[in-house]
């Protein structure tokens, strides 16, 4: 009988000499990440963390899973894939620090057909700069070669993020009619409804590389800008005490995400002449004829994170909130009676 040479892992199409450079790569970015009650760096079974290091007493966790969407296909056929691992990041970050919580650490899934060591990197070096920016630790997180599952080139994204608060402290909490909404400026479309934007790109007959008709530089480009960070303006809010609720907006915009942070019977009135529209949207609603009530449920149209706060601390907050960094909008108020109402229009 004829003796077959034996096969290998890296004959099927999985190659674990590029996933340990992967991580030899990644490890000093990692390290950056460090924070109190982070206990370990890569490479062990699981990710240690220890709350008391933290700083908390009587800690609640709070979890939160999240992806980038479509927006993922735009980084891949730019090649433009660094931002993306912001974007992630904040997607999970920012709807912790809506339940009130401080994020402690994160976890990533990277999935391809053929790992490119260069390429994964460098979207894991952008998460890790999200991590950094959000104070949390990046703690662990596992690359998956799938040969056959992907097309060439092609990888998706999951992340994990777990933050911990005092018992007791969660949000929302004490929202009342008369509470002042401030709205935190967005940076662009962030990493919702990238379907629909893809959709009008490609009605309008344009290339990534083409000059973006809303910004300097190419359209690919402009499109990625990564999804804003809110967790540190938003933690030294909730310190400063005054703050009853947060809502990150994500898909289904200002129209769906507010009324997540309302309890039942209350509603809110937003003024939209508070903010002028940004380009970008403006852009999108016209050549795709998207109409308002669309575009208020489909994308951030410029808020990003709404704050719900007391009206005696609106102002201070606003103030504070500023002084962070942000781009602070007094959108309305909160409402007797269940919905929203949009009034005024945008400049």
């Amino acid at each position: 009988m004829t003796r077959r040479n034996g096969l290998t892992y890296a004959d099927a199409g999985v190659d674990i000499a590029a996933g340990n450079a992967l991580v030899n790569r990644i490890g000093p970015a990692a390290a950056r990440t460090h924070r109190p009650g982070a206990m370990a760096g890569l490479g062990g079974f699981g990710g240690l963390f220890d709350l008391k290091a933290a700083g908390f007493a009587d800690p609640v966790l709070v979890a939160a899973t999240d992806g980038v969407g479509t927006k993922l296909r735009i980084a891949i056929d730019t090649g433009h894939v660094g931002g993306v691992g912001i974007d992630l990041v904040a997607m999970c970050v920012n709807d912790l620090v809506c339940q009130g919580a401080e994020p402690l650490f994160f976890l990533d899934y990277f999935a391809t057909g053929t790992l490119e060591v260069e390429r994964a990197a460098e979207v894991v070096e952008g998460i890790a700069e999200g991590c950094a920016a959000a104070g949390c630790a990046l703690i662990g997180g596992e690359t998956a070669e799938m040969p056959g599952m992907y097309p060439a080139g092609d990888f998706d994204l999951a992340g994990f993020a777990v933050g911990a608060m005092e018992r007791g402290a969660a949000l929302p909490a004490g929202v009342t009619a008369g509470d002042v909404l401030l709205g935190f400026g967005s940076d662009g479309v962030h990493s919702n409804g990238f379907s629909l934007v893809r959709r009008v790109v490609e009605q309008a007959g344009l290339g990534w590389d083409a000059p973006a008709p809303f910004a300097e530089g190419a359209l690919g480009a402009a499109l990625l800008t990564p999804t804003r960070l809110y967790v540190r303006p938003a933690l030294a809010a909730i310190r400063a005490g005054g703050v009853r609720g947060l809502a990150h907006i994500t898909g289904g915009g200002l129209t769906e995400n507010l009324p997540r942070v309302l309890p039942e019977g209350l509603g809110a009135e937003i003024d939209l002449s508070a903010w002028a529209l940004p380009p970008v949207f403006g852009w999108l609603a016209g050549q795709g004829g998207i109409a308002r009530d669309e575009l208020l449920k489909t994308f951030n149209c410029g808020i990003g994170m709404v704050a719900v706060v007391s009206a005696e601390r609106a102002d201070t907050l606003a103030d504070l909130l500023a002084a962070e960094g942000e781009i602070v909008h007094r959108l309305g108020h909160v409402t007797e009676g269940a919905g929203l109402r949009y009034t005024g229009a945008w400049a």
